[in-house]
């Protein structure tokens, strides 16, 4: 259990997860909801460049991951601070899960994200399939803490590192199929 430094009566880490996945849940839903808003603003360009523009994405994003090309991605590349999660537990896990579902104020290290925001930006997607994309985010990131919160055991850090470039790399070429797919359909 953790315990809250405001409070004598122990925090439950279930909980405390619970209020993270909530944040995660309005963080990524939050910056889908801005993506869908700025996404009208690609309306003037024709279906066909903004199709290309897509596809060339998401080619870019899988050659990045794939290790054939380095590009840096645009991120903060800076934590949450830790005193976030110590004054006030619930509360502070809310915040941090916020922060880290939103994918503005933290490390993203994968392609995809970047990939799938610039898609939906430029195909200018209905609200609802755009904030729930968003929120799909939110869900996602929260899958890793939840797995971990229930794996109980230490070397599960050192078998999510060995499988990640395998896992990232059939993401991405995930991603650029579903997008082509998507796209080739009709923007």
């Amino acid at each position: 259990m953790l315990f809250s430094p405001g409070w004598r009566a122990p925090v439950r880490q279930s909980h405390v997860l619970a209020v993270f996945t909530l944040g995660l849940l309005a963080g990524g839903t939050l910056t889908a909801t801005v993506l869908w808003l700025l996404s009208g603003l690609g309306a003037p360009l024709p279906s066909g460049v903004r199709t290309g523009a897509i596809l060339a994405v998401a080619a870019l994003g899988v050659a990045r991951e794939a290790g054939w090309v380095r590009i840096p991605l645009p991120q903060n590349a800076r934590q949450i601070p830790q005193d976030v999660l110590q004054r006030r537990v619930r509360l502070g896990a809310l915040q941090f899960g916020f922060e880290l579902g939103t994918g503005v104020r933290t490390f993203v290290s994968a392609s995809a994200p970047y990939v799938i925001a610039l898609g939906l930006l430029l195909s200018h997607q209905g609200p609802v399939a755009t904030i729930l994309t968003g929120t799909g985010f939110g869900a996602g990131r929260a899958v890793t803490a939840t797995v971990r919160y229930a794996s109980r055991h230490d070397e599960w850090d050192d078998r999510r590192i060995t499988r990640m470039p395998l896992l990232t790399n059939a993401i991405g070429v995930t991603v650029l199929v579903a997008l082509a797919v998507l796209l080739l359909r009709g923007l």
